[in-house]
């Protein structure tokens, strides 16, 4: 099983919400479709633009828990190096036409 540790955008440069999950098809469609009320909904965040696969559980968690202390710049310095046009990746993972970002994360946020 894999778990996932993910970014969502509402635009290029907008709203950033992140995340982890089981089930990132599945998750992704629940922010799309705003089955769940909440601050995705709310502000209409649900374009699927980072992610990253990990073994376990707590492995997703880490890497959710260290991309949000992070600020608004590094977080998007992580995205664009991923995905420099912030290009919805949903339809493309659903395909399997795209890959995670697994490399590591710097120690420290990006200059």
């Amino acid at each position: 099983m894999a778990f996932y540790a993910y970014m969502l955008a509402s635009k290029p440069n907008g709203t950033i919400y992140i995340g982890q999950t089981d089930s990132l098809t599945v998750r992704t469609w629940q922010h799309k479709t705003k089955v769940r009320p909440g601050f995705t909904a709310k502000y209409d965040v649900d374009r699927l633009v980072w992610f990253s696969i990990h073994d376990t559980r707590a492995g997703a968690k880490a890497r959710e828990a260290t991309l949000k202390k992070w600020n608004r710049a590094w977080k998007i310095k992580v995205i664009e190096a991923f995905n420099p046009t912030w290009k919805d990746l949903y339809e493309d993972f659903l395909a399997g036409h795209v890959t995670a970002f697994n490399g590591p994360l710097p120690e420290r946020p990006p200059e």
